[in-house]
């Protein structure tokens, strides 16, 4: 369980890395009354950022230094459907997301920015000023809630253009949530991206997807 922390940060430049964690709760089936829980970094150097389940990097972390399999097995477990990074390049404005296909590296090209409706309503969110905004993505309606208090144009997953870091995020059916708990300064960001990966679509990787469930053998096949 991570320890709700935040810093006061007058700015953000290039030179520092912060990491940025995030309480990530969903509904892994409609039909199914529960929720998960899980936790996702948001790193950024000022110029990219990269998203990713922060219980799998440490675990993939330890297993690079041990290479030792039983690491991987009795390391923090994770959902397996959060095994994915989205990499953001702020100057490009583009948006790449990686995942696996059993044990093949897939990487798909957002081209697909959302269209913000910033609303004014305001909310102080664990002492953090922050603006309402909204937007339709994907086919869901989705509220926001960011801060210019931090002075970085990003947020969770591929959420991205407000004039603020989101420090809240939900949509209106309740199936995602994710809620920033924690800002700390890191001495590198993150740098395992996978290499090789099969350039596709969003519809073909959603396609590729509806065919098969990953499991934990399949991750320790890729490693």
């Amino acid at each position: 369980m991570y320890k709700i922390l935040f810093l006061l940060v007058t700015s953000l430049c290039s030179a520092q890395n912060y990491r940025f964690v995030y309480e990530y709760k969903m509904k892994p089936d409609r039909k199914i009354d529960s929720l998960v829980t899980d936790y996702m970094n948001l790193d950024s150097d000022g110029k990219r950022s990269y998203f990713y389940n922060a219980a799998k990097y440490e675990r993939d972390s330890l297993y690079n230094i041990t290479k030792n399999s039983a690491d991987l097995y009795n390391g923090k477990k994770y959902d397996q459907n959060l095994g994915y990074i989205v990499e953001k390049n702020y100057d490009q404005k583009n948006i790449k997301f990686y995942d696996k296909y059993k044990t093949a590296n897939l990487l798909v090209l957002e081209n697909e920015p959302q269209k913000w409706n910033i609303e004014k309503e305001f909310l102080k969110i664990n002492n953090i000023n922050c603006q309402k905004a909204t937007t339709n993505y994907k086919g869901r309606v989705w509220e926001a809630w960011f801060s210019k208090e931090y002075p970085i144009n990003d947020g969770p997953y591929k959420f991205t253009g407000l004039p603020g870091l989101i420090v809240s995020l939900k949509d209106s059916e309740g199936d995602h949530s994710f809620n920033l708990i924690q800002i700390k300064k890191i001495k590198t960001v993150f740098a395992f991206l996978p290499k090789n990966s099969k350039k596709m679509n969003w519809k073909d990787y959603r396609k590729t997807l509806m065919t098969y469930k990953p499991n934990f053998a399949d991750d320790i096949e890729a490693m």
